[in-house]
């Protein structure tokens, strides 16, 4: 009994130092780049060994950059643009997935293989005939030019299916025998029930809207009208190529994701939808 106790806590302590070990790698980009935006201009950030902790920290670098540049109006821009995607995302995937996952109609299964395929599909296969959609519509340099080729996913409307594939028949058949109408039924017992799907593939649109970086380059030549990423390419431009201002522009366009994971973190848990209904 001694003997299989020891083997157990030696199973457990390999186990967390494994998984410490791998949290260690993973972090530390991010370690080193909070690093170099905290050192000051006098320590040799390309030293060898190199040196993680600064010796004379300082937030002067984050000061410069946003006195610099109008990283205000960066962040707004970026904000407005992946909040509204998001919505907009959440909204059009789920109407879509809802009829093919709970309605019936002919050819349902086939529309559905032919969104999926589209995952294969490269961006930059058809990011020539977007451009050329998005100035035909007019929205060169808006924001809605920066949001159209998001404003629905195959992806989305993949994981959108699937959970509503998994909500029990006998909720459906419930608020319907309660005269609930067909969208009723989606906005009132539907997108609740399958939140967890919708939080996670909010979070996987936020964080792919907010570091775009190629399709608001083709789209915006107005610098007024620039995200996070492009304003942190501008900034290693500007500054040629110092890194510890690019360094701290890099944690000023990370923070905001890093937060939203951190609050919506709680949400992306399973919810026993089958939990009214008693057989």
């Amino acid at each position: 009994m001694k003997l299989q106790l020891k083997n157990s806590r030696w199973q457990i302590l390999i186990t967390y130092s494994l998984l410490g070990a791998i949290a260690l790698i993973t972090l530390f980009p991010l370690l080193w780049l909070i690093s170099t935006a905290l050192k000051s201009p006098t320590e040799n950030i390309l030293q060898s060994p190199p040196q993680l902790l600064p010796s004379q920290p300082t937030l002067g670098n984050f000061a410069t950059v946003w006195q610099s540049l109008p990283f205000a109006q960066y962040l707004y821009n970026s904000t407005l643009v992946s909040l509204l995607t998001v919505g907009l995302n959440l909204l059009f995937c789920a109407l879509a997935a809802y009829p093919l996952a709970r309605l019936s109609f002919p050819g349902r299964d086939w529309i559905f293989i032919a969104i999926v395929s589209t995952i294969m599909i490269p961006f930059q296969i058809v990011m020539i005939p977007l451009y050329i959609l998005t100035v035909q519509l007019g929205l060169v340099n808006t924001y809605w030019g920066m949001m159209f080729p998001s404003l629905a996913s195959a992806f989305g409307i993949f994981l959108l299916r699937q959970a509503f594939i998994g909500v029990p028949k006998e909720i459906e058949e419930a608020a319907r025998m309660d005269g609930s109408s067909e969208l009723g039924l989606w906005w009132h017992i539907m997108l609740p029930a399958i939140r967890p799907a919708l939080v996670t593939l909010a979070i996987f649109v936020f964080i792919g809207s907010w570091s775009d970086f190629l399709w608001p380059l083709i789209v915006i030549q107005d610098e007024k009208l620039y995200t996070l990423p492009l304003g942190v390419a501008k900034l290693a431009g500007t500054f040629s190529l110092d890194w510890r201002l690019v360094a701290a522009g890099s944690i000023i366009s990370i923070a905001p994701v890093l937060i939203l994971f951190l609050f919506l973190q709680r949400y992306i848990v399973p919810t026993e939808t089958g939990s009214g209904v008693k057989g």
